[in-house]
């Protein structure tokens, strides 16, 4: 299975972060259309991703809930037919919730950079700092809070969990 460390962090907003983002990324940014629905899932998570294209990708991912930087255990399988996948997840697993956001792509260096805008819960800030297989957490830990000094993060900023769960607490 594929790594990465993660944080998530709340912030005051997207655009206040764009220049930031710009300033430290080798690419960027893209404008991404999500809309996640998650199944019922014995271990870890499983969700669709359907993209404003018709694109999809089944992920399922395992990874702690800590507000801290955490390491991400997930695979990914495209599929040009995520109508009919939901529907057949559904059925067999049952929908646990969706979410919408609108989010914004950056890369720098081999950390993916995201400012989203959750429908429902506001503006979040994710880094996904991917890891080689022979490669250390503790890399990939350093790394993360590099980036989070060089875009203003705190760590009273960080969240734990998914927005699936900030949405069920609210």
């Amino acid at each position: 299975m594929n790594r990465n460390i993660e944080i998530k962090a709340r912030i005051a907003s997207v655009e206040a972060l764009l220049p930031l983002a710009a300033s430290v990324a080798d690419e960027g940014p893209t404008l991404i259309q999500q809309d996640d629905s998650f199944f019922a899932c014995a271990q870890g998570r499983l969700k669709l991703r359907q993209f404003a294209d018709g694109r999809g990708e089944l992920i399922f991912y395992q990874r702690a809930d800590g507000a801290g930087p955490k390491t991400s255990f997930y695979q990914r399988s495209p599929t040009h037919t995520p109508d009919s996948l939901r529907e057949v997840l559904t059925l067999a697993h049952g929908v646990v919730g969706r979410v919408q956001k609108q989010r914004t792509l950056f890369i720098a260096g081999r950390t993916r950079i995201h400012l989203d805008r959750v429908l429902g819960l506001g503006d979040f800030l994710e880094l996904e700092v991917v890891l080689a297989p022979e490669e250390s957490e503790a890399d990939g830990v350093a790394e993360a809070h590099a980036l989070m000094g060089k875009l203003g993060v705190e760590p009273g900023q960080l969240v734990q969990g998914a927005y699936l769960d900030l949405l069920a607490g609210r």
